[in-house]
């Protein structure tokens, strides 16, 4: 997919309406206050040699920086939020309210704008020890925890 793309994918994510419950589409999810899709994830590399993998990796890493940066360009630069804490509060048994439960399990931050009601919150975990990443966005109007 081409960062126009993925620009596409995001407004057209702002501007839907949420579902009244939880559906699977493509390769995202929405449910009752939320949108989220999933736009480079990849694990076919995972019997690449290393220079494969550091190539994947390297294009992931091009991709997300380029995203980013169109979308500072658009709203401004983003808050970016640890989720150190959260995590914590997760493993001690604090129920996170969704859509927030795969993007603080799977990530060490997300970069956050607010935009008009909604949030828009973008993800980037990388695997250390394997070849896939993952660039996957959040569009909601739940605050974040």
């Amino acid at each position: 997919m081409t960062t126009a793309h993925h620009l596409r994918l995001i407004d057209g994510m702002r501007a839907r309406d949420f579902p009244a419950g939880r559906i699977r589409s493509g390769s995202g999810v929405s449910g009752p206050g939320y949108h989220m899709v999933s736009l480079h994830a990849d694990d076919e590399h995972g019997d690449d040699d290393e220079a494969g993998r550091l190539e994947h990796r390297a294009q992931c890493l091009a991709e997300h920086d380029a995203l980013l940066t169109l979308l500072a360009g658009r709203w401004g630069e983003p808050q970016m939020i640890s989720l150190w804490s959260v995590q914590e509060r997760m493993m001690a048994g604090e129920e996170i309210p969704e859509p927030w439960t795969d993007p603080v399990a799977g990530c060490e931050y997300l970069r956050l704008w607010r935009i008009e009601d909604r949030w828009i919150a973008m993800g980037f975990p990388l695997q250390e020890d394997g070849p896939g990443c993952e660039l996957s966005v959040l569009v909601t109007e739940i605050d974040p925890p």
